[in-house]
C-alpha cells in the first residue's frame, strides 16, 4: 500500500485536503515541476483517477494550492496585525517576507503570472483577501491610504523576491530576520 508524504497510509476522510497537504509537501521539496495528479495519487495512496474528482486538471490543482497559500498567508497576517497593535505594519511586513522565505515555491506559485492569467474567481478572491488585511490596517480603502497600502506591498514583495532570488547577499551568520526588520523599519 502506498503511503502519504507524512508516512501514513490514506484511509478515509477528506481526500481533497489530503491531496492538497501532500501537494504542498511535494511543491516544497520538488517545486511546481514535481506536481502531477497521478504522482500525487500515488503519494496519497489512492487510485490514479481519484484526484480528478477534486481537480479537473493539473492547473486546477496548482490554483487550489495557491488559494491555500493565500489563505494561510492571510491568517498569519491577520494574527500578527492583531498581536502587534503598536506597529502592525512592520510586523506584517516581516511576516510577509518570512512567509515567502519559509514557503519559497508556494509563494512563487501564489504570485505566478501564468496562474493569475488563467485563474478562476477563487484565486482572485483569496489574493484580494490577503491585500485587504494590509489595506484595513493602513486604513487604505480610499485615497492616499490605498497608495500607502500599495507602496507597503511593493516594498515587502520586492524585498521577498530579492531575498528569494539571492539578489540581496546575506553575510555568513547574518540574522535574516533582523535584516528584514531593519530594512522594513520605515513601514
Amino acid at each position: 500500500m502506498s503511503t502519504s508524504p507524512s508516512n501514513g497510509p490514506y484511509h478515509h476522510g477528506n481526500l481533497r485536503q489530503a491531496l492538497l497537504e501532500a501537494a504542498l509537501i511535494i511543491l516544497d521539496k520538488q517545486g511546481e515541476a514535481g506536481l502531477g495528479l497521478r504522482d500525487l495519487a500515488r503519494a496519497v495512496g489512492v487510485s490514479p483517477a481519484a484526484p480528478y474528482r477534486h481537480f479537473d486538471s493539473r492547473a486546477a490543482l496548482l490554483e487550489a494550492l495557491a488559494v491555500t497559500g493565500f489563505q494561510r498567508f492571510s491568517a498569519r497576517m491577520e494574527a500578527v496585525a492583531a498581536s502587534e497593535p503598536e506597529n502592525p505594519m512592520a510586523a506584517m511586513g516581516k511576516t510577509y517576507v518570512v512567509f515567502a522565505l519559509q514557503n519559497a515555491n508556494l509563494f512563487r506559485l501564489m504570485f505566478s503570472p501564468q496562474l493569475k492569467k488563467d485563474a478562476r474567481p477563487g484565486l482572485a478572491m483569496a489574493a484580494n483577501a490577503a491585500f485587504d488585511t494590509l489595506r484595513h490596517v493602513i486604513g487604505g480603502d480610499v485615497g492616499s491610504g490605498r497608495i500607502r497600502a500599495l507602496a507597503a506591498w511593493a516594498k515587502v514583495h520586492g524585498l521577498a523576491v530579492l531575498l528569494l532570488d539571492g539578489q540581496i547577499a546575506l553575510r555568513a551568520g547574518e540574522d535574516t530576520e533582523a535584516l528584514i526588520e531593519e530594512i522594513l523599519s520605515s513601514l
